[in-house]
């Protein structure tokens, strides 16, 4: 891999406090160049599946050479590891507590490298603190990796496979597929984990949660103002929505809701 860089930072930290800006500190203390992007700091406190969710589906918008950061780390200072995990060019950064097993599993061909202690002493990445690795390893380590001073085989053995995810696939068949809401937008938009393939298959495909159901449409103005609907997002993953108003308040619905998808051209 080329280095770029460019290094992308997800967490659970929010915006509340320095956590966010210290870690940008110790990523320009190694590589003044470096050229950051939040790709988001508002992941459910916790919860990997949702860091694990957008960055599958966002890391192919950024150069080749990008390294991504990702801490949401309820294991922080335990004995969990952390990984490596190098995919078209890009270099994933995480604890291996199931976050980037989405990304493993919709993609061929990744390396995945467990980092051992002895490989950051080698990049003077020491004495970490038992609460704030995102300061004290991945900070730092992320500048190293961008600035192409090592590589993810550098940093440890390479091993077979991670932690899964704390969230099931969508599963299913032709007919019917079945998923959850995984994350929510800031208009409060329900984003499942239902990719778009399961529904283009689908002569008639509808979309239930909450003892409601609503047929799958193209956009957000294919309704009238308050009224739901469900679309395949611009992320490639089935939504349900309220046409100017928020689909998770009116519905009261929140991350892990079921949803099912089915093809009523199927219904008996």
């Amino acid at each position: 891999m080329q280095a770029s860089g460019v290094i992308t930072i997800t967490t659970d930290f929010g915006h509340q406090g320095p956590f966010v800006g210290v870690m940008k500190g110790r990523i320009y203390s190694r590589l003044p160049t470096a050229r950051i992007v939040d790709l988001t700091h508002e992941i459910l406190v916790h919860w990997p599946a949702e860091a694990g969710f957008w960055l599958a589906r966002s890391f192919h918008y950024f150069p080749p050479g990008t390294v991504h950061v990702a801490v949401v780390d309820p294991g922080v200072g335990t004995a969990r590891d952390i990984v490596a995990v190098s995919l078209a060019e890009h270099v994933f950064l995480a604890p291996d507590n199931g976050l980037l097993a989405p990304l493993v599993a919709r993609a061929e061909g990744a390396r995945i490298t467990r980092v051992d202690p002895q490989s950051l002493a080698r990049y003077s990445i020491t004495r970490p603190s038992a609460t704030f690795h995102g300061r004290d390893i991945f900070a730092p380590l992320a500048a190293e990796l961008a600035a192409g001073r090592c590589r993810p085989e550098d940093l440890g053995a390479e091993v077979g496979t991670l932690v899964p995810s704390w969230v099931e696939d969508a599963s299913g068949d032709d007919s019917a597929v079945s998923g959850v809401v995984i994350t929510l937008d800031h208009f409060g938009n329900l984003i499942t984990n239902i990719d778009a393939h399961w529904v283009i298959r689908m002569g008639s495909p509808r979309v239930y949660a909450a003892n409601h159901s609503w047929p799958l449409l193209r956009t957000y103005g294919d309704v009238k103002p308050g009224e739901y609907l469900a679309l395949v997002n611009s992320f490639g993953v089935v939504e349900i929505a309220r046409a100017e108003q928020s689909a998770a308040e009116g519905l009261g619905l929140s991350r892990g809701a079921p949803v099912v998808v089915r093809d009523t051209a199927r219904l008996p």
